[in-house]
C-alpha cells in the first residue's frame, strides 16, 4: 500500500467508589476520621488556580465513569445524545465542544483525543478509562498551560491512574436491566513494587422504547517500581463496547404522537469501539533537584458508527442514516524537564519540554446505510499525521507573594489524505500540507495577603482543522488560533471556606462545525467570548462540604450582523451545586446541576431547552464492605439532554422543517451496590 507520509442512577455506581476514585488524600485535605477539611488548604502566589479545591471535590462527589469526573471541572457540562458507548458531548467557557474540539484531555500523559477522527475533530471517547483506577485529575481553563497544545483552547483535563489498588470486587444492579460487576487484584505491593489488574463488564437496557443493549468491557493491569531517584510504570489496557441507540428526536415527532418521548424514528443506530493502549512512564531525579519525566505510548483504536440526522431529507426511499468507520494505530513520546535554581533568596524553576504525535487513520470511510446495511459510500480515504513540539517556561517566584510564569511553545503539524475512492477510478490522489504554530503565554500570581491570591493570565492556543478538509478544500485553516486573558482572585476568609472568582475573555481565528453526515468542516468565522466563573467550597460542622459553581458566558461571531451573531448551542448561565455529609462509616450527598436556555441556532429564533436535575445518593463502610444506593433525577423531570436545530424530514412531512431535534435526558434512575474489600 502506497501512503503520502511514512510514520515520522449514573451517580450511583459512584457512590460504590467514593474512596477508590479521588485524589491523593492527604492530612491538609482529611482528618484522621476520614472526614473532608478544608481548614488546612492554604492560599498564596501559585499557578494552580482551583485544582485543590477540585481535588477535594473529587473525594466527596460520587461519579460513576470517566466522562462524568468531567464534572468536577467547574462549569464543564456533558450530554449524551447516540447510546452510552459513544463519546458525550461537551460544554465549557462558551463552547459546545462537540466531543472534545476546543479541549484537550489525557490519561497519564496519553492522548485521548482523537485527529481527523471519522465523527469529528478531537474525539474524546474516555470509556477506556475505569473510574475507580483514577487518582487524581490536573485542569486548566483557557489556553494557558504552555505543557499542552493542539485542542487546549477553552482547557484542558488529565486524569492520572492509581499506582497501587486493593484486592476488591463490586457488584451494581439498577432499572432498565443495568447491571455492572468489577474485580481489582493486587498481586505485588511492597515499598519498591506494585503490580495490580482490574476488569469491568457492564451491560444496560437503558431507558429508551428502542433497547441499547449497551455492553462494554474494560481491563487495565498496571506495574510500577520505585528506586531511590526514580519511579517507573507500565500500562495495558483494552475496552471494547457495543450499543444501539435511540438517536436524537424531532420535537414534531413528540409533539404530534408520532412517537413518545423516549421513542425513536430510527432505532437501527448505534456502534461499536474499542481502544487497546500501552504506556511507559519515567519519573526521575537528579542530585541537582532537576527531574526528568518521559512518556512513551501507543494505541489501536477501532470505530464504527450508524446515526440518523435528518431521516428522509435526502433519500425518501431509504433514509438518511450513514455509517462513520476508521481503524488507527497513533503513537507518540513527551519528556519534560524541571530545573530547580536560586536567583537571591528565591527559588526559580525552568520547565521545558518536547515531544511528537503520529496517527494513521486507516479506512476512514462516510458511508450511506439502510438499517446498517451499507448502500452506498460518500468518502473514503486513508489520513497521515504528525506533528512535534517543543516549550520552555521560567517559573519566577519573587518573595514569597508573587510569582511570574512566562512561557512559549511551537508546535509543527504534518498531515496528509489519500482519496481512496478516486484510486479506484484509476485516478491517483494524495495530497499533504504542513504548518507551524507559534503560542506565547503569561501568567502571574499575588498574594498581597495570606490567603487571597490574585491572578492575571495572558495566552495564545489553537485547535487543528480535520486533514480532510485542511489538503481537500483550499483556503482552509489548519491551525486557527485563539487569544485569551483572565483576572481574577482566590480568597478564603475563614478556615472551612474557599470563593474564586475569575473574569475572562477569548478571541477565536476561526471556529469550524463539523458536518458529520457530508464530511466536511465549515468555517463559521472569528468569534468574541466574555464571561464570568465564581465558585464557593464550604466545609462547615466538620461532617458537611457544600460546593457551587456558577458560569456566565456571552459569546457571539464577530463577522456575522447584530441579531445573527449568536454561536449555536453555547452555554450562557451554567450551575452546579452539592451539598456532602461524611461521618465515620457513613457518607450521604445531594448535587444539583442547572443549564440555562440557550441559543440553537444564529439568530435565535429557535432555543436549545434549559433544565434542572438533582441526584442523590448514600452509602455505608462497615470494616471491609460497602453498601448504598443512588437516585438519578429525583424529581423525575423532562428534561433534554442533547438538543440540535436540525432540517429534517419525517414521515407526514411534505417539505423539510427545521426544529429542535433532541435525546431525553435519564428519568428517575435508582441503583443499588455492594462491595467487599479482601
Amino acid at each position: 500500500m502506497q501512503h503520502c507520509l511514512r510514520p515520522a442512577a449514573l451517580a450511583a455506581a459512584a457512590t460504590l467508589t467514593i474512596l477508590a476514585v479521588q485524589a491523593h488524600e492527604t492530612e491538609e485535605t482529611k482528618d484522621s476520621l476520614g472526614r473532608v477539611q478544608l481548614h488546612e488548604v492554604t492560599v498564596g502566589a501559585r499557578l494552580r488556580h482551583l485544582n485543590e479545591a477540585v481535588r477535594i471535590d473529587l473525594e466527596t462527589t460520587p461519579v460513576q465513569s470517566s466522562q462524568q469526573v468531567l464534572r468536577v471541572v467547574p462549569g464543564l457540562f456533558i450530554a449524551q445524545h447516540a447510546g452510552g458507548g459513544k463519546a458525550e458531548q461537551m460544554f465549557l467557557r462558551g463552547f459546545d465542544l462537540d466531543h472534545g474540539t476546543d479541549i484537550n484531555i489525557a490519561v497519564d500523559g496519553m492522548p485521548v483525543n482523537m485527529l481527523s477522527h471519522a465523527h469529528g475533530q478531537g474525539y474524546a471517547d474516555l470509556h477506556f478509562l475505569m473510574p475507580e483506577l483514577i487518582d487524581m485529575v490536573d485542569f486548566d481553563k483557557g489556553p494557558y498551560d504552555v505543557a499542552r497544545g493542539d485542542l487546549a483552547t477553552a482547557g484542558y483535563v488529565e486524569f492520572r491512574t492509581k499506582d497501587r489498588v486493593p484486592t476488591e470486587a463490586g457488584v451494581e444492579i439498577g432499572m432498565h436491566n443495568y447491571q455492572r460487576y468489577r474485580a481489582s487484584a493486587s498481586l505485588l505491593d511492597n515499598d519498591t513494587q506494585s503490580l495490580y489488574a482490574a476488569a469491568s463488564f457492564l451491560t444496560d437496557d437503558g431507558f429508551f422504547d428502542a433497547g441499547q443493549n449497551f455492553k462494554r468491557f474494560n481491563a487495565m493491569g498496571k506495574y510500577t517500581h520505585w528506586s531511590a531517584s526514580s519511579k517507573f510504570s507500565i500500562i495495558a489496557s483494552h475496552f471494547n463496547s457495543t450499543w444501539n441507540a435511540s438517536g436524537q428526536i424531532p420535537e414534531r415527532a413528540v409533539d404530534e404522537g408520532l412517537i413518545g418521548w423516549f421513542g425513536s424514528l430510527d432505532p437501527s443506530e448505534g456502534g461499536s469501539t474499542s481502544r487497546t493502549s500501552v504506556q511507559a512512564i519515567h519519573h526521575m531525579h537528579l542530585d541537582n533537584g532537576a527531574s526528568f519525566n518521559t512518556t512513551l505510548w501507543a494505541s489501536y483504536y477501532t470505530f464504527n458508527l450508524f446515526s440518523n440526522f435528518t431521516f428522509y431529507l435526502n433519500d425518501p426511499e431509504h433514509g438518511d442514516e450513514i455509517r462513520q468507520h476508521e481503524r488507527r494505530w497513533l503513537s507518540g513520546a513527551n519528556t519534560a524537564y524541571t530545573l530547580p535554581f536560586g536567583v537571591r533568596s528565591d527559588t526559580w524553576k525552568l520547565n521545558a519540554g518536547a515531544g511528537f504525535r503520529y496517527d494513521a487513520v486507516r479506512d476512514l470511510g462516510l458511508y450511506h446505510a439502510e438499517k446498517r446495511n451499507v448502500i452506498g459510500t460518500y468518502s473514503f480515504g486513508d489520513v497521515d499525521q504528525s506533528s512535534l513540539f517543543a516549550y520552555a517556561g521560567l517559573e519566577m517566584n519573587v518573595g514569597r507573594k508573587l510569582v511570574i510564569y512566562p512561557g512559549v511553545r511551537i508546535d509543527w503539524f504534518k498531515m496528509s489524505y489519500r482519496d481512496r475512492m478516486a484510486e479506484a477510478e484509476g485516478n491517483f490522489d494524495c495530497r499533504a500540507t504542513s504548518q507551524a504554530k507559534l503560542s506565547p503565554k503569561l501568567s502571574v500570581v499575588y498574594s498581597p495577603v495570606e490567603q487571597l491570591e490574585i491572578l492575571a493570565k495572558f495566552g495564545r492556543g489553537f485547535h487543528s482543522n480535520d486533514a480532510r478538509v485542511v489538503v481537500v478544500e483550499d483556503g482552509k485553516e489548519t491551525l486557527p488560533g485563539v487569544t485569551a486573558v483572565d483576572l481574577g482572585f482566590k480568597y478564603k476568609p475563614i478556615a472551612g471556606m474557599l470563593i474564586n472568582l475569575t473574569g475572562w475573555y477569548m478571541h477565536s481565528e476561526q471556529e469550524f462545525v463539523y458536518v458529520g453526515d457530508e464530511a466536511i468542516v465549515e468555517p463559521s468565522g472569528r468569534s468574541r467570548r466574555v464571561g464570568v466563573d465564581v465558585g464557593l467550597r464550604y466545609n462547615f460542622l466538620r461532617d458537611f462540604y457544600f460546593r457551587t459553581d456558577y458560569t456566565w458566558c456571552r459569546a457571539r461571531s464577530i463577522d456575522e450582523p447584530k441579531g445573527e451573531d449568536y454561536i449555536p448551542l453555547a452555554p450562557v448561565h451554567t450551575l452546579t451545586a452539592g451539598l456532602t455529609w461524611k461521618h465515620k462509616g457513613f457518607n450521604a450527598g445531594a448535587n444539583c446541576r442547572w443549564l440555562s436556555n440557550r441559543p440553537a441556532n444564529e439568530d435565535y429564533t429557535l432555543t436549545a431547552k434549559g433544565y434542572f436535575i438533582v441526584d442523590l445518593n448514600a452509602a455505608y463502610t462497615y470494616r471491609h464492605m460497602t453498601v448504598g444506593f443512588a437516585i438519578d433525577n429525583l424529581f423525575d423531570r423532562k428534561w433534554r439532554e442533547a438538543q440540535f436545530a436540525t432540517e429534517t424530514m419525517i414521515p407526514g412531512d411534505d417539505h423539510p422543517v427545521t426544529d429542535i431535534c433532541f435525546t431525553p435526558g435519564t428519568p428517575f434512575s435508582l441503583r443499588g451496590f455492594v462491595s467487599f474489600r479482601f
